[in-house]
């Protein structure tokens, strides 16, 4: 059974001292799996060496704290690879696995996400952790292990989803090929 995980975003202060994170200052995130989900806390430097000594650890890295610029306003929502993911995630639907995962590669081949660990769950499958770079959230998708041959109904399926908007802007329309008659010679 392929199940996927939304994991709160990164913390805007440590889990330990609740003193906020200053822009450009060093956090490590450590990712445990309590019970039947996964957990998620970020901590500062100092607060990390006690922290570490005291709970087993899942899965750790360091980042660096950036504070999120503003979003911008938009008066037309406007459908993107990042919001079509959440939504699907939020949809919790078996059949778009394939979508979901291919759709978090694509934000990870645009630097929107990062591939954080590759872990191999307790019934086989193999488990993705990505997190978000602009907010620190961390994701957990399962790889649907697709074939070459599977990739491109999914991209269809991703470009319907997207409305088009995805086909035009990944590839240039083609160019046809108009023959035509040369002028007749006098």
């Amino acid at each position: 059974m392929s199940q996927e995980w939304n994991i709160k975003p990164r913390s805007v202060a440590c889990g330990a001292c609740q003193k906020a994170f200053e822009d450009g200052q060093a956090y490590i995130t450590r990712l445990a799996f309590e019970g039947v989900d996964y957990t998620r806390d970020d901590y500062c430097e100092p607060c990390w060496v006690a922290e570490a000594a005291r709970k087993e650890r899942y899965s750790s890295w360091k980042g660096i704290f950036k504070v999120p610029p503003p979003e911008p306003e938009r008066r037309v929502r406007k459908e993107t690879a990042e919001s079509l993911l959440r939504e699907l995630l939020e949809e919790n639907n078996p059949a778009r696995k394939n979508a979901i995962y291919i759709l978090a590669v694509m934000l990870e081949r645009q630097r929107v996400m990062v591939e954080r660990e590759v872990r191999t769950g307790d019934s086989g499958e193999r488990l993705v952790v990505y997190e978000y770079r602009k907010t620190g959230e961390i994701f957990v998708l399962v790889d649907p292990q697709l074939k070459l041959t599977e990739i491109e109904p999914v991209q269809q399926e991703i470009m319907e989803l997207l409305g088009g908007q995805a086909a035009a802007e990944a590839t240039p329309a083609p160019v046809p090929v108009v023959a035509t008659p040369a002028p007749a010679v006098p």
